[in-house]
């Protein structure tokens, strides 16, 4: 499949595909990319044939099997296997080893993250964590929406603060006075529009907003 690296540039490897690598090979297809799907259970393996570009039954603890699918030549890879602790790590070294350029991983817990960093794993996701500080984000303030990045960075979207209403943002100046960049504002029946100096804020108004994330959290909870 990756052996033309012109044609099939817009590939990745999906390793382990239970709940969290299935639904993620799954949109990745839906999207239009070309996905290679590795499972040692052969059961999941025939569940999946016919849905993703190709399925197949190999263990990607084993670095000559990974060869041999061409794993090497792949330019993305995303370790799907959390509660296997050890199938974990060995995956993500064989990868690793192989030179894969860009290796994202499940984890399930802290020192499991820790672990795959620490031996060169370039993006460590953990699915259950991240989404239930987004869910406590949205329940406990007045975020629409949230997302934290890397390096305590945060995008949300808020309804508008009294504070800014009926003035250009050049004039109530948030990133001077609250730290955030006001990205878009989205009005009742309009799709969302980028943000200028110029942009006159309403009641009713929805910002998206970005900075740190203690700034952004601190803005949403402005009356």
């Amino acid at each position: 499949m990756a052996r033309n690296r012109e044609r099939n540039s817009n590939a990745v490897v999906v390793i382990g595909l239970g709940r969290f690598g299935k639904s993620l090979a799954l949109e990745l297809v839906e999207s239009g990319v070309e996905v290679l799907g590795i499972d040692g259970d052969h059961r999941v393996v025939q569940g999946l044939a016919g849905r993703l570009t190709h399925v197949v039954e190999a263990d990607a603890t084993d670095e000559g099997a990974m060869r041999q699918l061409s794993v090497d030549e792949f330019d993305r890879a995303v370790i799907g296997i959390g509660n296997d602790l050890e199938a974990s790590i060995l995956t993500a070294s064989v990868l690793l080893t192989l030179g894969v350029p860009n290796v994202w991983a499940k984890a399930i817990s802290h020192s499991h993250a820790r672990i795959l960093a620490q031996i060169g794993v370039h993006h460590v996701v953990r699915p259950e964590h991240d989404m239930g500080k987004r869910v406590a984000h949205l329940v406990a303030g007045r975020m629409l929406d949230y997302i934290e990045l890397d390096d305590g960075y945060a995008i949300a979207k808020t309804k508008a603060p009294h504070g800014l209403f009926n003035q250009p943002l050049g004039v109530s100046r948030p990133r001077s006075n609250f730290g955030v960049t006001v990205v878009g504002v989205k009005r009742s029946g309009e799709p969302i529009t980028y943000a200028t100096p110029d942009t006159v804020v309403q009641d009713g108004d929805l910002l998206v907003v970005a900075g740190p994330r203690e700034k952004v959290e601190n803005f949403c909870e402005r009356q």
